[in-house]
């Protein structure tokens, strides 16, 4: 038997990886983690948020160039694209909720990660790089794939995300982080 939809109800909730749940009112666009119950900070994502919030420009429009998609309702490379290959690595560690049916959210789709936004952004850049390596390999030139691999064993990660981090001014402080909870 169906269930009426109460206002508040389950159907307004979604769980995260850590088992606790958060009312999908309570992640507002300006999010970026959730201090959850649990204890932990979760990474949040929607699909509003840019790709350039983890990877610079110029390199999202490479990507846009290279990479194509076969999705008519996601035409050109973005941030569902990033997460995809996050949640295609960490299935666990990542859920999302396709909201495009409810007015009252803001977004269409969310992502809600095991760990921090710090974390996320590292397994992002990272997933990234093992990407465009593979794309190198591909062309079939054995010059070019040892200058990327010897470019990419000089490339610090974790300091790249804390420049660009710094940069863009990401740590500031989040006017709209929520307690678990709230």
């Amino acid at each position: 038997m169906v269930q009426p939809r109460v206002p508040g109800g389950d159907e307004d909730a979604l769980e995260l990886p850590c088992g606790e749940s958060v009312r999908l009112g309570a992640l507002d666009l300006g999010m970026r983690e959730y201090h959850c119950d649990c204890g932990g900070t979760h990474a949040v994502v929607m699909d509003v948020h840019p790709p350039e919030r983890f990877l610079p420009e110029f390199l999202v429009d490479v990507l846009r160039e290279a990479i194509e998609t076969t999705s008519e309702e996601m035409p050109e490379f973005d941030t569902p694209h990033l997460l995809g290959i996050v949640l295609e690595e960490f299935p666990e560690g990542v859920v999302t909720h396709d909201a495009s049916e409810n007015a009252d959210v803001g977004y269409a789709m969310v992502w809600v990660a095991d760990f921090d936004a710090r974390r996320l952004h590292e397994v992002i850049v990272e997933l990234v790089v093992e990407l465009m390596e593979h794309a190198v390999s591909h062309a079939n030139d054995d010059d070019a794939l040892a200058a990327f691999e010897e470019e990419m064993a000089a490339f610090d990660v974790a300091e790249f995300v804390e420049r660009y981090r710094a940069e863009r001014d990401l740590d500031a402080v989040d006017p709209y982080a929520q307690d678990g909870g709230v």
